[in-house]
This record gives structure tokens, sequence and C-alpha cells, in this order.
């Protein structure tokens, strides 16, 4: 997903104690605690299984992302070992939690690459986390795959160079403001818009060039455009300024900390136009934040739908209700996808189970079906796939359309 909120750091450092704290059972281990340990020794490297580490957002401003994909990545593992593994060996999976913060993924990914020797890694929720962690990916040769790590930078530098080691299974942010103009310009007829972005995040200024530029193309024209800053609560200044533009149409992207917020006071000051974002917005506590109400005629694109009818992704929503007792949202599907994206490309490297050969089959995967779509990995590590359009309805989102590129 996204740009990392926090602020990029200076310079990297190594910590001198490591996050730890070891949960075990079912194949996993999840160390998650801000405790000290030492990493599993003699496991490392071994035959008998095939190391994968999640490098997540467990705690932390975003900890609902990195959660999400850590069950989701869970359900899979679970599933995969008990139909015999991958190649007959076993996944264990080393969770550790980098509190949402650059400097802490950098550490969580030298210690799983460099100590737990994992042959692939989960890498963190947001862009900005996992663009931290690239360098690692490369000088080890453990290839990163980020479920929602949505900005272009993850998997290609300013340079135009790829990141050999660094893959995605979520589109890209784009591909997010295209749709989003389309739906705007097509299904809801929108014809003057406005843009109101959180200046200091990537993601929402990728998002919000992206959609403003193909609005233009459909014809519309984008009569208000405001900002605002990370951590910001109170929005009503700009929020008037944007009323007063009288748009039939406000683009919001952003994340939901602060969208909550947003939507909460901008349906105050009476603006009850559709409200549009992205995958930004997917989090229960959006809901809390702005109010079941305040939440109707609101849109976001995402990467699926717990309430598309296709069978495969019913049976998915089925097995996940079945282990956890909730419904699936986005980033439990991405976490899910994210591991048999993996076994696929391990069971294709064969006997190989070296970081290299990964890469190699990563990078060659075509027409892979998983829940969130069938996509084929292009020249730049992006996945070729579709999006959704959801609408919230009295604080539940419901499926609207599913888009292909």
């Amino acid at each position: 997903m996204k740009q990392s909120k926090m602020k990029k750091f200076g310079s990297i450092f190594l910590a001198s104690t490591l996050v730890a704290g070891v949960l075990a059972g079912c194949g996993t281990k999840d160390d998650s605690s801000s405790s000290s340990s030492s990493s599993s020794g003699g496991d490392s490297g071994s035959s008998e299984t095939i190391k994968i580490g999640g490098n997540l957002e467990l705690s932390g401003a975003v900890a609902s992302y990195g959660s999400s994909i850590n069950d989701g990545a869970k359900l899979a593992i679970n599933e995969i070992n008990a139909a015999g593994g991958i190649n007959g060996k076993q996944i264990e999976y080393i969770a550790v939690d980098n509190k949402s913060e650059n400097a802490e993924a950098v550490t969580a990914a030298i210690r799983l690459a460099e100590q737990e020797k994992v042959v692939a890694m989960i890498a963190p929720a947001t862009s900005g986390n996992t663009v931290a962690t690239v360098q690692t990916a490369n000088q080890f040769k453990v290839p990163v795959v980020t479920a929602s790590g949505t900005s272009e930078t993850v998997t290609v530098n300013e340079d135009g160079s790829i990141n050999d080691y660094a893959f995605r299974t979520c589109f890209i942010d784009p591909f997010q403001g295209i749709v989003a103009a389309n739906f705007a310009s097509n299904d809801l007829s929108s014809k003057n818009v406005a843009i109101y972005m959180d200046s200091t995040s990537d993601y929402a200024k990728g998002l919000a060039a992206s959609f403003k530029e193909q609005i233009e193309k459909n014809g519309g024209k984008v009569v208000a455009e405001e900002a605002y800053v990370t951590d910001d609560v109170d929005f009503k200044s700009t929020l008037t300024r944007i009323k007063s533009a009288n748009p039939d149409f406000v683009f919001i992207p952003g994340y939901y900390e602060e969208v909550g917020l947003i939507v909460k006071q901008a349906r105050e000051l009476g603006i009850d136009v559709p409200l549009m974002g992205a995958d930004g917005w997917d989090s229960p506590t959006l809901v809390e934040l702005a109010g079941a109400d305040a939440l109707n005629n609101t849109f976001i694109t995402n990467h699926y739908s717990s309430g598309d009818p296709d069978q495969t992704i019913q049976d998915f929503v089925k097995a996940f209700e079945a282990e956890y007792s909730k419904q699936p949202n986005a980033f439990h599907a991405l976490g899910y996808d994210t591991v048999y994206f993996l076994k696929d490309a391990i069971e294709r490297a064969g006997d190989d189970i070296t970081g290299e050969a990964i890469q190699k089959a990563l990078a060659e995967t075509k027409d892979l079906s998983l829940i969130t779509g069938t996509f084929t990995v292009d020249e730049k590590h992006n996945p070729v796939k579709s999006a959704t359009v959801l609408e919230f309805v009295d604080g539940n989102q419901e499926f609207k359309s599913k888009v292909n590129p």
C-alpha cells in the first residue's frame, strides 16, 4: 500500500538488540514481542523446512495493515503444511514486528536474512518500510514480496533500474487513480471534482496525480485541490474551501486515521456529494472514526471484496471465518495470496531452494490464479491484475464492480 507515513530517516543504523520473543505453533514462529531472544540456531538452513520470513507492522501506526497480512499469511501456511508442504517440505514462518518504522524494518530484514536464513520474506505493508528493506534483499539475495506496498518506487528506482529482489502482489498506485477517475466519470457522471490529499505521503500524491490526469482526459474539471498533513485532526477550514468550490465529487487519497475524521467533518459541514479513496481507507478503524452514516455514499478502489460472488473467493472467506471468526478484508486476502505466490515460485524452482532461484521463478510467474485475481508479473515486477470498486453502506463494504487493467 503505500508510502510509509513515518518521516524518512536520515541514516539507518543497526539496533544492538533485536525484536524477538517466540510463539511457536502450527509450523510458525511469531517474533512480535519487544523482549529479546536469540535466533533459532540449529533450525537455520534446515533441509527439513523452508523458512519464510514476515517483516510486518504488528504494532505502531499502521498495525491494522500488517496484522491483517500476517493473519492471512498464517492461514495460507497452515493450509499448505496440512496438504504436505512445498515439494514435501513444511514451511517454517518467522514473523518479526517492525513497529511501523523504517529503521525497525531494516533491522528485521537483516535479522531474517542473516540470522534466520529465510529464503524469502513477506515485506512490510507500507511502501516506505518496504523500500527501506530493498537494499538488504539485494545484498543477501533474498526476495521480498510486499502484499500492499503500491508505490512504484518499491520495484523501480528513480533512474528506472529494477530492484531485482523486490516484488508485490498488489497493483500499483497509478492504476488505482485511473480506476477511481473512470468510476467518477462513468458511474457517477461527475464533472466538477475536488482532490484532498495528504501532502506528506508519496502514496497519496501518486494517487492524486494519476486521478487528476485521468479525470481531465475524461472531460472532467478539477475545481479545487487542497492538502493536509499526517496527524492533522482538524480539517474544517480546508473542507470549507472545498465546499465553496461546489464539487460534485471529492477524491481523498490517504490513510484511514485521517480519512475517518475528514469524512466525519465533511458531512458535518454539509458536504454530501460522493467521496472516494483507495485501499488506504480499508480498516475497521475507519468506520469507528467516521461513523457508519457519514460513510454512506463513499467508495474505494481495493484489491478484493469478500462480497464478490466468485466461488474461489467465497471458499477463502469461509476458511478465514472458520479460523478467525470474522470476515477477511483485502489485507487478509493479500497476505494469503503472497504466501501462495511464493509457494508457486518455490515449487517451480524445484530442488534449488535458494533466494536466487526463487527470485527467477517469481519474475517468470504467468497466469497465476489467486484470491485477489489472476496475474502475470511484468518486467517491473508488478502483477497485472484487476481492481475492485467497493461502496460503504451503513458501515459495511459492498461489492460494486471489478475492473480489469
